[in-house]
């Protein structure tokens, strides 16, 4: 099925080789800018902020440190994301405790895209909140104990698809060969049943191959590191970077 890509501050997710997303995780305002003026100067295609490692962060401590992280990436796009508990993140909230930091964040305007987790009973709304904004949704979910039959993966992915998402993202945590297979699969059927972007990754030494591997089966990103990581099977920058021009050389 053919794609409709997303494109943000010049980055296209969705056509070509798969985008290097590089996370940042610093827990304090400072150590945040100097985490992106790490990353501004390796230049991956898009960065993730994962607001929920900023410690004991309210909404007004993320919008302030997301305003003055905007600014400090020097135009790279900026994918905002509130991981919660439930999904291996750290925000400790309910769905309107949820609901309302995600929408502060909308309502400060830094965002260039945003993360909305499907499962959460609030998602509907924030996606069309998001896209009443301008800004495209990566809708995702996230298993950091097993891998779902392959079926179940594309059905998470199409979920994220009928509640709007512009990007789709399924993570899941693989225990044997056989389970990267499930997810690889999945990414492939699911490209083929909707238009929209597909990102996918299993987590783990297991699933490295999926991050360097994955857009041969339609994955449209992969995430990397400069420092720290967000997830288990992240690989350094300058590796993962090697491994996709062997990949995808063109």
């Amino acid at each position: 099925m053919p794609r409709t890509p997303v494109t943000v501050r010049g980055t296209t997710i969705g056509a070509g080789r798969p985008v290097v997303v590089v996370p940042l995780t610093a827990t304090s305002p400072d150590a945040l800018l100097a985490e992106a003026a790490a990353v501004r100067a390796a230049g991956p295609d898009v960065v993730e902020w994962r607001a929920d490692h900023l410690s004991g962060a309210g909404a007004d401590a993320v919008v302030a440190a997301g305003r003055a992280l905007a600014g400090a990436l020097g135009g790279l796009p900026l994918l905002v994301t509130v991981r919660t508990a439930a999904e291996g993140g750290r925000a400790e909230v309910d769905d309107d405790a949820y609901a309302a930091l995600v929408g502060a964040v909308l309502d400060a305007g830094f965002a260039d895209l945003l993360d909305v987790e499907v499962a959460r009973a609030t998602a509907p709304a924030l996606v069309a909140r998001a896209h009443a904004a301008g800004v495209p949704v990566v809708g995702s979910a996230h298993d950091f104990a097993a891998t779902p039959p392959q079926d179940e993966i594309v059905a998470r992915l199409l979920r994220a698809a009928d509640l709007g998402a512009d990007v789709l993202k399924v993570a899941v945590m693989p225990h044997d060969p056989a389970d990267v297979l499930a997810l690889l699969g999945a990414t492939a059927e699911a490209t083929t049943r909707t238009d929209r972007p597909v990102i996918t990754m299993a987590m783990g030494d297991l699933g490295v191959v999926s991050r360097i591997a994955g857009g041969v089966f339609g994955s449209a990103a992969t995430f990397g590191t400069v420092g720290a990581a967000s997830a288990p099977g992240q690989v350094a920058l300058p590796a993962l970077r090697e491994a996709l021009a062997l990949v995808h050389p063109a």
